[in-house]
C-alpha cells in the first residue's frame, strides 16, 4: 500500500530516496512513482510524494553492463 511523504524545503530526489528507502539507488524508483513532479530538482516545503513499497530487488547496472 502506498504511503505519502511531505517534503521539507531543500529536499532532493536522492535525499528522499535515502531517507525513505535507505539508499539513493531507489531514486529512479521514487521518481517513476511521482511523474507529476519529475521536473522538480529541489523541492519546496509541503509537496506530497507517493511512497510505494520498496521493490524486492533494484537493478543497479544498466542493461548493457550486466
Amino acid at each position: 500500500m502506498a504511503k505519502t511523504y511531505r517534503t521539507v524545503s531543500g529536499d532532493t530526489w536522492d535525499r528522499i530516496a535515502k531517507e525513505v528507502y535507505g539508499s539513493e539507488t531507489y531514486t529512479s524508483f521514487l521518481m517513476a512513482n511521482n511523474q507529476d513532479k519529475i521536473d522538480v530538482f529541489v523541492f519546496s516545503a509541503g509537496e506530497k510524494l507517493v511512497i510505494e513499497d520498496k521493490p524486492q530487488k533494484t537493478k543497479v547496472l544498466p542493461d548493457w553492463r550486466s
